[in-house]
């Protein structure tokens, strides 16, 4: 009996552990921003099977959810733009996003080629959007 008393209450736990890493995701988080090299990633495959594109909105973010749409901020200029997370990275130490071309030069941070910048979800795209296949 006093085990299927613990199970309710562990997935009880489970829950509040879901739900609090899933508001911790929500918040927005502050960091420096950079942007992929355009001949580089030009046509390389993203974490979500798309390919990347230079004049798309597509950005990368280590633990957002693939299909995050998000507001990023340069903090330096107050330009905002809504980006899509579709890859992860980056994968240097300090940065928090990576967006591509297009939107850093629409940010005002390309010639810098860095920016601090405010990252704030704002929705999720609907499952057929992230499944590869949006590019197509």
């Amino acid at each position: 009996m006093r085990r299927i008393m613990l199970i309710p209450a562990a997935l009880a736990l489970f829950g509040l552990a879901g739900a609090a890493q899933a508001e911790q995701q929500a918040r927005p988080q502050r960091g420096e921003a950079s942007f992929y090299h355009p001949e580089r990633f030009s046509g390389r495959p993203m974490a979500n099977g798309d390919r990347f594109q230079p004049d798309s909105n597509a950005a990368a973010h280590r633990s957002l959810p693939l299909g995050t749409v998000a507001e990023v901020t340069n903090l330096e200029n107050g330009e905002t733009r809504r980006v899509v997370i579709e890859d992860r990275g980056p994968y240097v130490r300090g940065r928090i996003l990576d967006v591509s071309p297009r939107t850093a030069e629409e940010l005002g941070m390309r010639e810098s080629g860095t920016a601090p910048v405010e990252v704030r979800p704002v929705g999720q795209l609907p499952n057929a959007a992230r499944d590869g296949q949006a590019g197509d």
